[in-house]
């Protein structure tokens, strides 16, 4: 153990920086140890810096913490929480015995409560910021524990996709802790649609639960089905083939309406873009609110964008697809 000493201070300021995520295919099942499909997105980011502070420092440190942008005062009061913790788990990981004041500021692209990793992606960015200031090197697997400690803070047991997904740069096979590379052989576009309403993945992780309480075999029916979806989905990306990825998405979407966790402006979203001609659309994230994810062939972009928004979105994304060969993560 060490305490912090001159040359970790030989730089002034730490820079981390983190992007969202979306769940292709695997939500929720993934949690249980099913796998899972996700998908980068670059660009919404989220970027962090850390500093020495001029406050004295009592016994424990202590951080202040600004976050810019739009958030709304409960956001920043949670996500200031974690990040005490998290600076706390950081110091204890490096052997700090003394973590001086910091000044911590934070700005987040990735709107919260959508499913697109806005608290992975803060962690991540912060985790990043620490290490750089300190002066450490920081291996993957230690940036992973880090940002999932603070993952299970804010959702209880997270399956760990998001802390995986906020930091890679390509589309990954998620499962049980490990990720790889998807080999993708065929060029496409994703829509996010943002809903507008924050979904709550700990409300959605209980209500599908007290389902899967209240209705023999239901659990079963529902993990099988998933990975059987998931399975043929990642067939479909590696074969080029955007109509059956399309065509599983879509199913995606209705095991999960049928387990309660759409909602009707979701559903309308999801019936808007197949109507406009993506190949497939469906909820992204916990649910019961959030973003919905569609897939289109670039001459019907323009198109899927405006219909999203004429049923409800109010903002959207455009995530490329690229033909890529598969590599281990």
């Amino acid at each position: 153990m060490e305490g912090v000493s001159e040359n970790h201070r030989a730089r002034s300021v730490g820079i981390g920086r983190a992007h969202a995520k979306a769940i292709l295919l695997g939500e929720h099942a993934v949690v249980y140890g099913t796998p899972a499909l996700a998908l980068p997105i670059p660009q919404l980011t989220a970027t962090a810096s850390a500093g020495w502070s001029s406050h004295a420092c009592d016994a424990r440190g202590g951080l202040s913490f600004t976050m810019t942008g739009s958030a709304s005062r409960a956001v920043v009061t949670l996500a200031s929480d974690g990040l005490q913790r998290l600076a706390a788990a950081f110091a204890e990981r490096m052997g700090l015995v003394r973590m001086p004041h910091l000044d911590v500021i934070l700005d987040g692209a990735v709107p919260p409560g959508r499913g697109l990793g806005s608290s992975a992606a803060n962690a991540r960015a912060i985790v990043l910021a620490l290490a750089d200031l300190f002066g450490r090197e920081l291996s993957e697997a230690t940036a992973f524990e880090l940002v999932q400690t603070a993952e299970n803070m804010a959702h209880g047991r997270a399956s760990g996709v998001d802390a995986m997904a906020v930091g890679a740069a390509a589309p990954l096979l998620f499962q049980a802790g490990r990720a790889e590379e998807l080999a993708i052989g065929c060029d496409g576009l994703f829509i996010i649609a943002d809903s507008g309403t924050a979904g709550s993945t700990k409300e959605a992780v209980e209500l599908l639960r007290d389902g899967f309480r209240r209705e023999a075999g239901a659990e079963e029916t529902f993990l099988s089905r998933a990975a059987q979806l998931v399975e043929e989905a990642r067939r479909a990306l590696a074969d080029g083939s955007p109509e059956e990825l399309g065509a599983r998405l879509t199913r995606y979407h209705e095991l999960l309406r049928a387990a309660g966790l759409s909602t009707d402006r979701i559903d309308a979203m999801v019936e808007a873009a197949l109507r406009a001609g993506s190949l497939g659309a469906k909820i992204t994230g916990g649910g019961l609110g959030g973003c919905v994810l569609a897939l289109t062939q670039p001459e019907q972009a323009g198109e899927v964008a405006r219909r999203l928004h004429d049923a409800g979105a109010v903002q959207t994304w455009v995530v490329p697809l690229r033909r890529r060969t598969r590599h281990a993560h």
